[in-house]
């Protein structure tokens, strides 16, 4: 009888081993089937549009192939590449080529990009006037306190000859410092990025990163300027290096230099995006 018990007993926790087994590996994929056949694939987006892009253009343009995208939103930009990584999302879609190759490089991942997408670069905004020409001598500017977007700010201010930079700036460690000419005598205010759109009820302009513009519902087609992106600046759909060749990431790669990926994107939103050098 004890032999019995203890039988059943080892059974028993066998079957519960095993399907807590299946479950775990159940959970380490985001792709499921649907009752007709498609598959749902999860792609990890970041706060800003490319969410919507996913969903509203990449999406119904690979729905002939089987698959339908959908997105799990990360509130930061380290998580989407960790949780491609360990295979708890199929894709992600919130980070330039430049980020992505020095994130796997520090943490030793093996992810890699199989396409550009158009991508919002940083705005000159205002509230207050319609035109740089109109920018008036002792203007307050509101510029990020983060070396890497003050670096993109200056580039932009100076592109726009509102003031010139000194050359071979270090991206890591820009300050206003860089600037060797400020013609205009503009006055700068250093905050957060986040706080940039925000600032613009109490100064004249606002140097605002593509994300923070699109969060704030600002429209790049009432900026000042938009930035015009290096190309590994520019945002990239992201898979496992062992998944850039399947059915998924073929039909993806298809779809984003297609035609109707452009006619699509021309319709929508985002058309004032800076866009892929191939698109010219």
């Amino acid at each position: 009888m004890k032999l019995k018990k203890i039988v059943t007993g080892v059974i028993t926790l066998g079957a519960l081993i095993t399907l807590v087994a299946c479950g775990n590996g159940n959970q380490k994929t985001g792709q499921t089937a649907s009752s007709d056949g498609i598959k749902e694939v999860v792609v990890g987006v970041a706060p800003g549009p490319y969410g919507d892009m996913v969903t509203e253009v990449i999406s119904p343009l690979i729905e002939k192939d089987g698959f339908k995208l959908t997105t799990k939103l990360f509130n930061d930009y380290v998580q989407p590449n960790k949780a491609l990584a360990a295979k708890q999302i199929d894709a992600n879609l919130f980070q330039h080529t430049a980020y992505l190759e020095k994130f796997s490089a520090d943490n030793k991942l093996d992810l890699s990009a199989i396409g550009t997408v158009p991508t919002l670069g940083m705005g000159i905004y205002s509230k207050k006037i319609t035109s740089l020409a109109d920018v008036k001598a002792g203007s307050t500017v509101a510029i990020a306190n983060d070396a890497s977007n003050l670096a993109r700010t200056l580039q932009l201010l100076a592109a726009n000859n509102l003031v010139t930079i000194k050359d071979d700036i270090d991206e890591t460690k820009a300050t206003v410092d860089d600037i060797a000419e400020n013609p205009k005598n503009l006055e700068f205010k250093t905050l957060d990025a986040a706080q940039l759109a925000r600032a613009l009820d109490t100064v004249d302009l606002a140097l605002v990163p593509g994300n923070f513009a699109w969060a704030a519902k600002l429209d790049p087609a009432d900026a000042l300027a938009l930035e015009k992106l290096k190309e590994e600046y520019k945002n990239v759909f992201v898979v496992r290096t062992a998944d850039k060749d399947n059915k998924l990431a073929k039909a993806v790669k298809t779809a984003l230099t297609s035609q109707a990926f452009k006619d699509a994107i021309a319709k929508s939103d985002f058309k004032d995006f800076d866009k892929p050098a191939d698109w010219q």
